[in-house]
């Protein structure tokens, strides 16, 4: 899960809504505890200093909040860890109103109304004069979780709606990548000339053929499938294009299939198909291809010989498909580099 702040920056900068909001709290406060004097028309002096103090007091405590409440959406997910979140930042913000109490609190009696001097403090009733932002801080704090975490909650649900839309999206382009009348028409072509020519090889294109669509079928609810099922994927795939290819095609499998970890379903295919697609293969020029797992990731490495007749761009579908996946289960992301004349692919394993 992807933690963002976007909500609380726009207070940032002390914006006039924020004046603006804490003045008028303030107004409320400072009138409701200087009601009689308002009547009596007396006491205006006090009600001018109970305005600033309270409106300096409420734009502490809410700044402040809302500064925490960003660093602890940038740090500890509702989502994942909802009760240390509720903990770390209860504890944190009253202890901030408390400090900034006192402080405000000081200054304000020290150099205001000078009710006591330096030589004089009376540190039981500063502590006791926080009683009140203690409680506002109450309201404070109940109204940015709720905020925060509501606005969270939302984030995650559209998140995970995205997530569905892209899965099925991928499910369908697969489908039809698989089923689309030039892979179908070469693969029965192969087929019909193995059939009289070695029928025993014709049966095991079939049984290759069968097991790719079946796997398609298989994964196309799944948001993750394991590298096992991803590399015996590869494995039939690669081997039924060598029917077809003979010496053009090699490639090579280096990886345990034994290994823990997942990938995103059809995320080889995607690669393997836009190697062929996209790259020469012929006796002269054999494409090479090469899977490998190094540090947790999935290498696919094949040597880059592009045909004039595709633009470069047209791989990039594949690859921002995958990338989007990824970025969508987690905070992992792929890696693609053309470098020493091979075209590289890093898919990180994803571990839940």
């Amino acid at each position: 899960m992807k933690l963002t702040a976007k909500g609380s920056k726009q207070f940032w900068n002390l914006s006039p809504a924020f004046l603006v909001a804490n003045l008028l709290i303030a107004l409320v406060i400072s009138i409701g505890s200087f009601a009689e004097c308002i009547a009596t028309g007396e006491g205006y002096g006090d009600l001018v200093r109970e305005i600033l103090i309270s409106f300096v007091m409420s734009s502490t405590l809410s700044y402040g909040g809302f500064l925490m409440e960003d660093y602890f959406d940038r740090t500890i997910s509702w989502i994942q860890y909802p009760v240390k979140r509720l903990i770390l930042e209860s504890l944190c913000y009253f202890l901030y109103v408390f400090c900034a109490s006192i402080v405000i609190i000081f200054l304000f009696q020290l150099l205001v109304t000078r009710t006591f001097t330096l030589d004089n403090i009376p540190w039981n009733k500063l502590v006791s004069w926080t009683q009140f932002p203690m409680k506002i801080s109450f309201v404070i704090l109940f109204i940015l979780i709720s905020r925060s975490f509501l606005l969270e909650w939302r984030t995650a649900a559209i998140e995970s709606e995205q997530l569905k839309t892209e899965r099925f999206a991928q499910q369908y382009q697969s489908l039809k990548d698989q089923l689309n009348p030039h892979f179908l028409f070469n693969s029965l072509n192969v087929l019909s000339n193995l059939v009289y020519e070695n029928p025993d090889t014709a049966a095991k294109f079939i049984r290759q053929l069968s097991g790719i669509y079946r796997y398609v079928l298989e994964v196309q609810q799944e948001e993750l499938v394991t590298l096992k099922q991803e590399l015996g994927f590869a494995e039939n795939y690669l081997s039924l294009q060598k029917i077809r290819f003979e010496e053009s095609l090699q490639y090579h499998i280096l990886v345990d299939p034994n290994k823990a970890g997942s990938l995103p379903p059809l995320s080889l295919q995607l690669l393997l198909e836009n190697a062929i697609k996209h790259n020469v293969a012929s006796m002269e020029m054999p494409l090479k291809i090469e899977i490998e797992l190094i540090n947790n990731r999935l290498i696919v490495r094949n040597n880059l010989q592009p045909k004039s007749s595709l633009p470069d761009e047209s791989t990039g579908v594949g690859l921002a498909n995958i990338s989007k996946r990824y970025e969508l289960l987690s905070e992992e992301q792929i890696e693609v580099n053309r470098a020493d004349g091979h075209f590289v692919v890093k898919l990180p394993l994803l571990f839940v």
